[in-house]
């Protein structure tokens, strides 16, 4: 119970990490403003605990602008909305570039924008980003724009840190490698299609791991946990890779 008495707001809840760690912050008991693109997804969010379920496309500023006014102060935000384009400059026009940038870099604006005054009146609390480390950090092909955005918020994480560590307020970016979540299986879809199948393509991201294994979503969770609760209250403005040695 890590987190009782604490409200924290998670965008992306739905799948993947960021159901993981919806999941994970309800059994450390805190109070949960989980939302999705798609709310059906967020459904059994309430057996676990105090769970508030919403539908909320991130990419909407007023839509975002409403959310945030209707919520309580909270303690905790996780962003984890995001997406992942593939492909060089190149293959990247202007709608991949301006919506990599709405989903990835701008959603997380508007809702720190939003909800940070919100944040420091509750007495200060804890701003959890999801970055990458195909980033600022680490190259990766195919990733232009992707790591842009991702790099951008690392930028963004630090900006807040250092502008409100006075406040109680931290911020931190989390930065994973290969996880596995849906977002990847439909990468490992794509790709399956061009080197003779999924099986060939799951081998090839494992293979890229020192680890000799893809990361798992709950262990994200864990994470995100800690750096949310009161026992890493000395660390922000940090990049915090779980990468399986990726990036070494």
């Amino acid at each position: 119970m890590r987190l009782k008495g604490k409200t924290a707001v998670c965008t992306a809840a739905g799948q993947g990490i960021g159901r993981a760690v919806a999941e994970a912050f309800l059994r450390e008991g805190a109070t949960v403003h989980a939302s999705d693109l798609d709310a059906g997804k967020l459904a059994g969010l309430e057996d676990l605990g105090e769970a508030h379920t919403t539908a909320l496309d991130v990419t909407d500023t007023d839509a975002v602008a409403d959310y945030v006014a209707s919520l309580p102060a909270p303690q905790i935000l996780f962003n984890c909305a995001g997406y992942v384009h593939h492909g060089t400059i190149l293959d990247c026009d202007d709608e991949n570039w301006n919506f990599s940038f709405d989903l990835n870099v701008n959603a997380m604006h508007h809702m720190i924008r939003g909800l940070l005054p919100k944040i420091r009146e509750a007495g200060g609390g804890s701003i959890i980003n999801m970055s990458s480390a195909a980033s600022s950090i680490k190259a990766a092909p195919n990733r232009y724009v992707y790591m842009a955005t991702k790099a951008a918020v690392i930028g963004m994480t630090r900006s807040v840190a250092i502008d409100f560590i006075r406040d109680g307020i931290r911020c931190n970016a989390i930065c994973p490698g290969t996880i596995e979540s849906p977002s990847l299986e439909g990468r490992i879809a794509e790709l399956g299609k061009n080197v003779g199948g999924a099986d060939k393509a799951r081998e090839m991201f494992i293979e890229r791991q020192p680890m000799g294994r893809l990361g798992r979503a709950d262990e994200v969770a864990e994470l995100a946990v800690w750096l949310a609760a009161d026992e890493s209250a000395f660390v922000t403005g940090t990049t915090q890779l779980i990468d399986g040695g990726w990036s070494l």
